[in-house]
């Protein structure tokens, strides 16, 4: 049975959100922000593509907001299980987590968490947005997008993601209804662990966020993207998006990292909520945040300081979008 989110509730975090906007203090010494380290919750393993960008992100937001950051990875259940956890932290603007909103959302759309968005968590600040992408490894057979739809259709090919809720999921069924092609998904829970089974061959290609295949270099091949247009033809060798090379009216796919934290975190501590957002923004855009995402081999392109009004909308529309595609995510008639 789906889930419902509450549209009243996504109303009323972003007209928080605005009410917010009134809440002066930028830094947290002015904000009397607690002299303690920041706890930061990843709902997936250590070493994978969230862990990469939190770390990229803290180690230049440490100078505007003048904490240290802890990190604790909680993987299992398509990030159900670092959810559960984060709720149960200490609700005081401290303890946050670091999301990756397009398949955390499915996740929590499509199966059972007692966790509603808007209600118990909100995302206060979007720090990247990048779009879903299918590709192989450098030695693959597969040079196009058609020569895998095409072989797709007389067997089953095997696509390697990092969980079945996710937005790249959602993207290689839909594109196997719309063409007729068997796309086999195999999660493999973690974004490493997929990219490592398309590198090797040990499927015939893989369905991530594209980061993921940029970071790999000469190693990867790009076969297309989920999206309207590529945003980094030069990173990825020009690749097409999915609905030019196979013809298809499937709608953009992405996903966008964020923070959040406990919902009453925004009415017990609202100037610390502020003082949060304010110095995300300030890292966002600080050279020395681009320098160390472009060092980590991820396109500046992909930073994205979307406010919290940006991430809530991304998140019900994220929650539509599983439910539309529920069928193919679950099976269920």
């Amino acid at each position: 049975m789906s889930k419902t989110f509450d549209t009243a509730a996504f109303a009323a975090a972003a007209t928080f959100a605005a009410a917010m906007g009134v809440i002066a203090p930028a830094h947290a010494q002015d904000a009397d922000y607690p002299d303690t380290n920041v706890s930061i919750t990843i709902p997936t393993g250590e070493g994978g593509g969230a862990d990469r960008d939190a770390r990229a992100i803290t180690q230049v937001w440490s100078k505007y907001l003048d904490r240290n950051f802890e990190f604790s990875y909680y993987p299992g259940a398509a990030g159900q299980v670092g959810y559960e956890f984060f709720m149960k932290s200490e609700a005081d603007g401290t303890n946050l987590m670091f999301s990756n909103i397009g398949p955390e959302v499915i996740m929590l759309e499509l199966q059972d968490v007692p966790i509603e968005i808007g209600e118990d968590l909100v995302y206060i600040q979007k720090t990247s947005t990048e779009p879903m992408a299918i590709w192989v490894g450098a030695n693959s057979e597969f040079e196009t997008l058609e020569q895998l739809i095409e072989e797709a259709k007389t067997r089953p090919v095997t696509i390697s993601v990092s969980r079945l809720p996710h937005p790249a999921s959602i993207g290689m069924l839909a594109l196997g209804e719309a063409t007729g092609a068997q796309f086999n998904l195999i999660p493999y829970g973690g974004g490493n662990p997929t990219a490592m089974a398309a590198i090797t061959g040990e499927v015939d290609a893989s369905a991530l966020p594209l980061a993921n295949p940029i970071t790999f270099g000469p190693e990867a091949r790009v076969l297309g993207i989920f999206a309207d247009e590529n945003p980094v033809p030069e990173q990825t060798g020009n690749a097409p998006t999915v609905n030019e090379a196979a013809g298809t009216d499937l709608p953009p796919l992405t996903s966008s990292r964020a923070f959040a934290v406990q919902a009453s975190v925004l009415e017990e501590y609202p100037e610390r909520v502020e003082v949060l957002k304010q110095t995300i923004r300030e890292t966002l855009a600080d050279p020395d945040y681009i320098a160390a995402v472009e060092a980590a081999g991820v396109p500046a392109a992909f930073i994205d300081p979307g406010d919290q009004e940006a991430a809530m909308s991304e998140a019900a529309e994220t929650a539509e979008l599983a439910t539309k595609y529920r069928e193919l995510l679950t099976g269920d008639e």
